[in-house]
């Protein structure tokens, strides 16, 4: 898999992937697994726990873990050590310039949000947009500028770390984009 390849619903399938797991998280990831039989395996799993436990494996991974967060989904983190450094403005810039808006209270280099406006933007690329060309600018940048930069050690360190399948799978799914 490789930009070139990737869809814009397997981008979002990512994004809803690093979501904070709610009630509705297990009937969504069996709906996901309908046609991502990758994930198969990973609803079987989160069957046999409980929800306090998959939320517990989430925080512990992506939020404040003990004695680390050893997958923390920002870019800041990875390449500078600190939450909000100064690659959110550039990436605030991107969003910008594609009349996307950040999500308040959500740093602008957080995975998820990444993935999102990827996908918008390929999904922008593929239709008959008259700005296409700052289009497809804006994924090459957020692409090999951004991401490419740092999602394949997230994605290692999730393979790593994580005791859940679907955060293994996930690492997998995340490092053959790249």
């Amino acid at each position: 898999m490789s930009p070139n390849n990737i869809t814009p619903q397997q981008l979002r399938i990512f994004a809803v992937l690093l979501a904070k797991p709610s009630k509705d998280s297990l009937a969504i990831l069996e709906e996901i697994a309908q046609e991502n039989h990758w994930l198969y395996e990973s609803v079987q799993e989160l069957k046999q726990i409980s929800l306090e436990d998959w939320q517990a494996e989430h925080t512990q991974m992506f939020i404040n873990g003990y004695p680390e967060t050893c997958c923390p989904p920002f870019e800041s983190v990875y390449l500078h050590g600190i939450m909000n450094s100064p690659v959110c403005n550039q990436i605030e810039q991107i969003y910008q310039s594609v009349d996307l808006e950040p999500v308040d209270g959500v740093p602008a280099d957080y995975l998820g949000m990444m993935l999102e406006c990827a996908a918008y933007l390929l999904e922008q690329k593929n239709s008959q947009s008259s700005d296409i060309e700052n289009r497809d600018q804006n994924f090459q940048t957020l692409w090999q500028e951004h991401l490419a930069k740092w999602v394949p050690n997230f994605a290692n360190d999730l393979q790593k770390n994580s005791e859940l399948r679907l955060y293994q799978q996930l690492g997998i799914k995340l490092k053959e984009l790249f």
